[in-house]
Formats: C-alpha cells, sequence, structure tokens
C-alpha cells in the first residue's frame, strides 16, 4: 500500500466529489492513519463510511449518499426547490426520493416515496422537475406560504405557469391540492420575497383592489424609486419593512429619503411589518383602502 501525500490526496477527493469511502481512504492509508486524520480534524465522517477534507455542505452530504448508497440519489422537495433556486422554506435536511437501497430516514435525512415523478437534470444531479416541485412543496405548507413558494418558483424562472398548471393537475386529488389550486392563479413572479407574497395575499383576503408589484415613480430630481405595491391612479403605495433590512442603519436613511421625496410628488406611501400581516390585517387594509378611497370623497 503506498501512502499518498496531502495534494495527492487532495486531488483524490476532488476528483470523486470531495468524498471518500472508507475502503477507498483505506487502498491509500493504513487503518491507523486514517484513524490518527479523523481524530485530527483532518478528516471530517460525513456518513458512515464516507468522509471528506472539508465540514459538508449540501452537494458534498448528497455526494456522500451516493456514496453510500452505490448510486446517484435523486433530491425532491426543499432540497430539490435549493437546486432550482427558488426554495421559500429553508430545511437543513435532504430530501430525496427512496433509491430503493436500504437508506432510511433520520435527523439529516428524508427519505420520499414517490413513483412517476418527472425529473430533470439540474447542476449534474438528477432531481424532481421544477413544476413538479414547486406544487409538491407549495401542497405542504399553510396557505399564506402557497403563494410564496408558487411566486418564487414563477420568479426563478426554472418552470414558467403552464407547466405548474400541468404539475397540478397531475397531482391532484392529493394532501394539500386545494391551496394550490386557489392560489396558483394569483402566482406572480414579480414578487420578490416571502413576505410580499404574504402582504399581497392579505389584500386579496380582503379585497382591496390589486396593486401594481415593483412599481417604478420618477421623483421631481429625475431619481428613480421602487416600490412593493402601488395603486398608480390614487398615488398610494405600500412597503413591506424587514426587521433585518432596517437594523442597517444605510437601509434606515435611504427608506427615510425615499418617502420624503414620494411624499413631494404627492404620493402616499404605507409601511407594514409582520405584525400587519400576520396578526392585523384587516387594520392594514383598512388603512390602506382609507388612502384609496380619499381621492373620491374629496371630490
Amino acid at each position: 500500500m503506498r501512502h499518498m501525500g496531502v495534494e495527492e490526496l487532495r486531488d483524490l477527493f476532488a476528483v470523486n466529489g470531495g468524498v471518500l469511502s472508507r475502503q477507498q481512504l483505506l487502498s491509500v492509508l493504513s487503518s491507523k492513519a486514517l484513524k490518527v486524520q479523523v481524530r485530527a480534524g483532518r478528516l471530517i465522517r460525513v456518513r458512515r463510511g464516507v468522509y471528506a477534507l472539508q465540514p459538508p455542505d449540501r452537494r458534498t452530504r448528497l455526494a456522500a449518499l451516493d456514496v453510500a448508497c452505490g448510486k446517484e440519489v435523486v433530491t425532491c422537495m426543499h432540497t430539490a426547490a435549493e437546486e432550482y433556486g427558488f426554495c421559500t422554506e429553508p430545511d437543513e435536511r435532504l430530501h430525496i426520493l427512496d433509491p430503493g437501497v436500504r437508506v432510511r430516514s433520520m435527523s439529516d435525512l428524508v427519505v420520499h416515496q414517490r413513483i412517476g415523478a418527472p425529473l430533470r437534470r439540474v447542476t449534474g444531479r438528477l432531481s424532481t422537475a421544477p413544476a413538479w416541485t414547486a406544487v409538491e412543496l407549495a401542497r405542504t405548507l399553510r396557505r399564506p406560504r402557497v403563494l410564496a413558494a408558487l411566486d418564487a418558483a414563477l420568479r426563478s424562472g426554472s418552470c414558467p405557469r403552464d407547466e405548474l398548471e400541468n404539475a397540478l393537475r397531475e397531482q391532484s386529488g392529493r394532501r394539500g391540492v386545494v391551496n394550490v389550486r386557489e392560489l396558483l392563479p394569483h402566482a406572480d413572479g414579480r414578487a420578490e420575497s416571502p413576505m410580499e407574497s404574504e402582504m399581497r395575499l392579505v389584500f386579496i383576503d380582503w379585497g382591496l383592489p390589486m396593486p401594481e408589484l415593483q412599481y417604478e415613480i420618477v421623483d421631481r430630481n429625475g431619481q428613480l424609486w421602487r416600490v412593493d405595491f402601488a395603486w398608480p391612479d390614487y398615488s398610494v403605495a405600500a412597503e413591506y419593512d424587514s426587521v433585518d433590512w432596517h437594523a442597517n442603519p444605510e437601509a434606515f436613511r435611504h427608506d427615510r429619503m425615499k418617502t420624503a421625496r414620494l411624499q413631494e410628488c404627492g404620493w402616499v406611501s404605507i409601511p407594514a411589518v409582520i405584525d400587519d400581516v400576520r396578526k392585523y390585517p384587516a387594520e392594514l387594509c383598512a388603512r390602506i383602502r382609507r388612502h384609496l378611497e380619499s381621492p373620491r370623497l374629496a371630490g
């Protein structure tokens, strides 16, 4: 048995997707040397009998599953949505289709039984097709997040509306499909965050006129501003303000200037935070409605 140098070992990991099995390592290291490397933290156990040189990211963990299963695993649900770029519900667990070998769900892995799900290769790995993934994931969510998931899928560009409609028909009769069927006609890829989607659903539920999304307004100085929601006929805008965004002093100053500049142009900007959307939707919509009706009352 020839003992490899550090660089040679790194190269071997690189050509094997960042992981090596115990058997592969024992072909270039003694059992004692392998134990020393693991104890020293220079080799990291990803799964039983599978190791990496670096703390594993999602791709490395999937590669380790390939080795453990002896075949390429197929991602689905949250993991597939991450691959396509439209996961609104982060989940550190890996979601895979049952590979047909002895592997079971555990704390960091969920094995799904799905027969006949359409597949597509993305970033080098098979996953359930994007539209199927979007509908399947949306079916598991509470109603406000259903719209967020569908908006994100459209925004990603990976699945057009007609493919979502086809996937919805293919999953007809399954749990959670009623909410997806109700909200798919309202899905809009212009929504830029899940909370914007939730806020728009509040407008739908409380019967407000549908606003323009990501509407652009030029102020008196010629500067372009964009608002989350706008009713241009009434010069009324609404914005979702996240706590994370406004924890940044520069962002706070930006929004103060934006509000002032819009006011100079005759626009009213109505801010909303998470509690307005989730706890006090009636009050939020009443505030907006008063501004929408005030021009007619004044006239």
